[in-house]
């Protein structure tokens, strides 16, 4: 079995909504990085030193690569990624091997059969 590694950008409200989606498109889980931010393509801006940019979580669903596609794409709808700048990011990276994830396999396969 071949897996993807979707990471997901998104600010703090929207975190539980993504995650709920992802989990309702075939997502078996996530791990949660909070408090992360970052710069899109202009920069933060200050008030007397302080950084008025909002924080984000960082979302990582390991998830098998024939449900990755359909799961990223509801990811981008329900997280209004494309809707307006700066909502958020969300890519795919192939994984060359995982280990710890024996115990979703069996589950993983059914599901990846109903949807072929």
């Amino acid at each position: 079995m071949h897996f993807k590694l979707l990471l997901v950008f998104v600010d703090l409200d929207k975190t539980d909504k993504v995650m709920k989606a992802a989990r309702d498109a075939g997502a078996t889980g996530a791990t949660v990085i909070t408090n992360a931010r970052g710069e899109g393509m202009e920069q933060s801006k200050t008030f007397f030193g302080l950084s008025l940019e909002t924080t984000r979580d960082v979302l990582l669903f390991l998830v098998e690569e024939h449900l990755s596609r359909h799961i990223l794409e509801t990811i981008g709808i329900v997280g209004e990624l494309d809707t307006s700048a700066g909502t958020g990011i969300a890519v795919q990276i192939d994984v060359e091997d995982a280990v710890g994830v024996s115990h979703q396999i069996q589950s993983l396969a059914t599901k990846v059969e109903e949807k072929l």
